[in-house]
């Protein structure tokens, strides 16, 4: 069979896998796959697949957005969130079949469902203001914008990219009774509530959130217990780091974390933790070990979740969870001793992990060839079971695989990447080189699929990415190194990467190299191309041109420059200015294509704006593309029709310039 080449527009024919759920009975797996549908729009709904017979049954329909599905103690009822009553409510479906039926109706919506241990109660996240009530129900009026009506704020912090200009709501947890179908506020306050967990018992709930006079200003993330029946809330951590995703042991005395003390601020490893109620007493587990406890790698697949934390065995003397290392996300083992094993691993972005009762698990995996799909993993050992294949049609396409670098930098530190030939490369010719930079900078690309990628390699692109210094993956002091040298070693890594594929790829036309990046990648692109004109052609996406104006623009700036930079605009203005690649715009002679959104509040659109008019300024060759509608991410979760739009734009201009 002839295989065709991979397009931007074959974007709708994916399918998103997220979100496992193993049954109480160990027998089932319930899972949202978001797809796009006919009108170019996304739409999620769950599935189901049996273990033993690998049957899976279309569970949810329609065009509405399914998805956090959670099972009942007894497997007889599924709950999940959609909205297809307008706004994100909780809904129940039994398992036997039949129709959803709704079951809140509150005035903003709720959200991540958690079932009580007698099945009789779900733990919600429910958005309230001060003035609101659990009682008051959703209209088609609620939360309408007057697009008229004035913004007043005094927080420093009133915007964010996923919502925009903040309301005066906060997530609050509300606890709603299946029986009687009333609902009951257990929090309260300016503060947003995350991750709530019921004890074994029941009797108490623990979850994590920044109670501290001022949160706009501290980040940390402390971890409360409330009790159930006397209503006492107990603070456990002491203020001074961001601990979250607590997870009671089996006998209810303990619970387990994820977090960091802040150390290197945003670059600050996460690590496993383990906290005694009675004594509040906090151990680390993985302080020895120098990797990240969570899944950092990057991709456009959408296949990013908030995870599970790390999970108790039934004995209590060991702890699983994802840690990201070398390119690869994986599942870990931890005992009560410190000992660190790899439960199961690979060349692979192990992206969602869920065990049972026995101890089987279930993964959900992304690798080069596959977007995203299911494995069974019988604690008994074994093979690997795969149990979805949501994808099938990618057999009929050709992909080109990564084969995986590793070179020297120029001062000696081992750096990590990965370099792509041309969909259908032969031997004997010359072909252009695109180099990608991710975004973070604290992340990390990896070994999971990326369609931007196939579909450069597809148009005859060879593909270059590595993970510079600042990317996670490769230790504390590694991820660190970039903060307070933006533009320093981690451009010099990209220089690096670049001398070292086209010194051993001899297919590479090195008066043909391209880059391009989006948010860090973008201000990467910017100051490449400010600072050497090796790159023939770029493109820079949603990205920062310009730290003084960024500090106040940005959702994050007024924190995010004195983690990054080590400085801020009252401290050092002119540190910044030497950061910013507009003040370098005299020096790029690259043709440049810019692509930003038009409602990112991350990078807003102004850095764009910034360094477009700049340019035409000196007539330099240049291309702003505008975004309606969409905010930062654009390219892993915004509009199809846009990301299919932008991908085609970034080829445009590559095929015109290289």
């Amino acid at each position: 069979m002839l295989k065709k080449a991979i397009t931007a527009d074959d974007l709708l024919r994916f399918s998103f896998l997220s979100d496992p759920q193993l049954s109480p009975d160990g027998n089932w797996v319930v899972y949202a796959v978001r797809t796009i549908n006919e009108k170019k729009k996304y739409q999620s709904n769950l599935y189901v697949v049996n273990l033993t017979t690998n049957e899976t049954i279309p569970f949810t329909h329609g065009e509405s957005m399914d998805y956090q599905p959670r099972w009942s103690p007894d497997g007889q009822t599924i709950v999940f969130t959609s909205n297809r009553s307008g706004k994100q409510q909780v809904w129940k479906i039994s398992f036997r079949g039949g129709e959803a039926v709704q079951l809140t109706n509150f005035k903003h919506g709720a959200s991540q469902p958690v079932f009580s241990p007698d099945g009789h109660k779900l733990l919600l996240k429910v958005p309230l203001s001060n003035q609101d009530s659990v009682r008051d129900e959703a209209t088609d009026k609620d939360d309408e914008g007057n697009d008229k009506e004035a913004y007043a704020t005094t927080r420093i912090k009133y915007k964010s990219d996923n919502s925009g200009l903040l309301p005066d709501t906060y997530q609050q947890l509300v606890m709603w009774d299946l029986q009687d179908e009333t609902a009951v506020q257990l929090t309260s306050g300016e503060f947003g509530h995350e991750y709530g967990c019921f004890s074994p018992d029941g009797s108490r709930i623990a979850f994590s959130a920044n109670r501290t006079n001022d949160p706009d200003r501290s980040f940390v993330s402390d971890i409360f217990e409330y009790d159930i029946k006397n209503g006492n809330l107990t603070k456990l951590t002491n203020g001074t780091g961001m601990f979250m995703q607590p997870n009671y042991a089996p006998d209810g005395r303990r619970l387990s974390l994820l977090g960091h003390d802040l150390t290197y601020a945003g670059a600050t490893l996460t690590r496993v933790w383990v906290l005694d109620i009675d004594s509040k007493q906090l151990t680390c587990l993985t302080d020895d070990w120098d990797v990240q406890a969570s899944d950092v790698a990057i991709n456009d697949m959408g296949t990013s979740t908030a995870g599970n934390g790390a999970l108790w065995d039934k004995q209590q003397d060991r702890l699983y969870f994802l840690a990201s290392q070398n390119g690869n996300t994986s599942v870990y083992q931890v005992s009560m001793e410190k000992q660190v094993s790899t439960v199961t691993g690979g060349s692979r972005q192990i992206y969602a992990f869920q065990l049972d009762y026995k101890g089987n698990a279930v993964i959900a995996v992304s690798d080069q060839m596959t977007p995203g799909d299911l494995y069974y993993i019988p604690k008994s050992g074994g093979d690997e079971k795969r149990l979805t294949n949501v994808n099938k049609w990618l057999a009929g396409q050709t992909l080109s695989p990564a084969e995986e670098i590793h070179f020297p930098a120029s001062d000696g530190q081992a750096l990590h990447g990965w370099i792509m030939k041309p969909a259908g490369f032969t031997k004997g010719g010359k072909h252009p080189l695109i180099v990608e930079v991710h975004g973070g900078p604290h992340a990390m690309y990896s070994n999971a699929f990326m369609h931007e990628f196939q579909v450069l390699a597809a148009a005859g692109y060879g593909v270059l990415f590595i993970n510079p210094r600042g990317s996670h993956g490769y230790g504390q002091t590694f991820v660190d190194a970039v903060r307070g040298d933006y533009g320093g070693k981690d451009y010099q890594d990209i220089l690096d990467a670049v001398n070292y594929a086209t010194s051993h790829f001899d297919w590479i036309d090195e008066n043909r190299i391209g880059i391009t990046g989006g948010s860090y990648g973008g201000f990467m692109t910017n100051w490449a191309v400010g600072h050497t004109n090796r790159f023939k052609a770029a493109v820079t996406q949603r990205s920062i041109s310009n730290w003084i104006s960024f500090y106040g623009v940005s959702d994050i700036g007024y924190f995010f420059t004195d983690w990054e930079l080590k400085t801020n605009l009252l401290d050092d203005p002119d540190r910044m200015w030497k950061h910013s690649p507009l003040r370098y715009v005299k020096e790029i002679e690259t043709p440049l294509l810019i692509l930003h959104s038009e409602e990112d509040y991350r990078c807003p659109i102004e850095q764009g704006e910034q360094l477009y008019v700049a340019l035409k300024h000196q007539n330099k060759t240049t291309k702003f593309v505008r975004f309606p509608g969409s905010n930062h991410e654009l390219s892993r979760s915004g509009d199809p029709s846009l990301r299919i739009r932008r991908l085609n734009e970034i080829k445009d201009w590559f095929d015109q310039y290289l």
